[in-house]
């Protein structure tokens, strides 16, 4: 198992340690035109596809988001509390705490720990988690919100017509399946090689900072998911599923956010990095309690 689950972290590392060493090298690298196709362009189509590939039941659809959107109210809240604690700014840190990388990391871990049943359920959390980061995250780094940028936005208009699609069981043509494949295939390489360029310009007093708040995050996780699942009684698999995932590590997309918004990426980058480093020790912690 736990060969499994570092197989899963390690590329994340790997593909990110590539941005870094290509920084290093004093090749050029854009961040913001890389930003910007990934926000406008990748994590729309990945989005789109993610969600119009989910094969579970209404019941079960229903219940994994109404208990995600549940622990994501506890985040908020929690984490506020805890930034105001450490007088640290919500605009930059409220929403790593929030966003969890319950896809490219959540998933895989989902699929190798509880097979398929799992995967289906981690993919109903990604989904929910997906639309309020792609809507509300934005606005959340950006300190204001506006309806005209949000009206604009490409994300937006993602989870506008995703949302018919899934709830109304329409079928996809292929070709736009295809479509949405390929270019939301770009999103997750493009992310973690812009966290790379950006490590490489890190501040080493963050780095101290980061690794509290990661483990902020964690503790955050599960007590959200222990709490809710104790409260409403679900029992199982869901259980597992909703746990693990609410203690996944901070949202690479935060990174490409905070890089947008101007809300000290490199910080957050730092908080990305301390997360998932953290994870190869609290994942398999974490299922073997579970």
């Amino acid at each position: 198992m736990i060969v499994e689950l570092l197989s899963v972290v390690a590329p994340v590392f790997i593909v990110a340690l590539v941005g870094l060493g290509w920084a290093r090298s004093g090749a050029h690298f854009d961040e913001v035109s890389v930003s910007r196709l990934v926000l406008n362009v990748g994590v729309p189509c990945l989005l789109f596809r993610s969600l119009t590939s989910l094969d579970v039941s209404p019941f079960e659809l229903a219940q994994m988001a109404g208990l995600t959107v549940c622990v994501m109210a506890i985040f908020a809240v929690g984490g506020f509390a805890v930034l105001k604690l450490m007088k640290l700014p919500s605009h930059t840190f409220l929403g790593p705490l929030i966003f969890t990388n319950s896809g490219n990391v959540g998933l895989p871990v989902c699929l190798f720990a509880f097979g398929e049943p799992g995967l289906a359920l981690g993919m109903t959390y990604f989904a929910v988690s997906a639309i309020f980061h792609v809507s509300l995250g934005g606005p959340l780094f950006a300190g204001t919100f506006s309806w005209r940028p949000f009206l604009r936005s490409p994300l937006t208009w993602a989870v506008l017509v995703t949302v018919p699609v899934v709830a109304f069981d329409l079928a996809v043509p292929t070709w736009v399946a295809r479509t949405t494949t390929l270019l939301g295939d770009i999103a997750i390489p493009l992310m973690l090689l812009t966290l790379g360029v950006s490590l490489s310009k890190m501040h080493p007093d963050s780095l101290g900072r980061s690794l509290v708040l990661a483990i902020v995050r964690f503790i955050l996780g599960v007590s959200a998911g222990f709490l809710i699942t104790t409260l409403f009684g679900v029992e199982g698999l869901t259980r597992k599923v909703l746990i693990l995932q609410a203690s996944m590590p901070v949202g690479v997309l935060n990174y490409l956010f905070a890089h947008r918004y101007g809300r000290s990426p490199e910080q957050v980058a730092s908080l990305v990095l301390d997360s998932t480093l953290l994870s190869v020790f609290t994942i398999p912690a974490l299922l073997a309690w579970l």
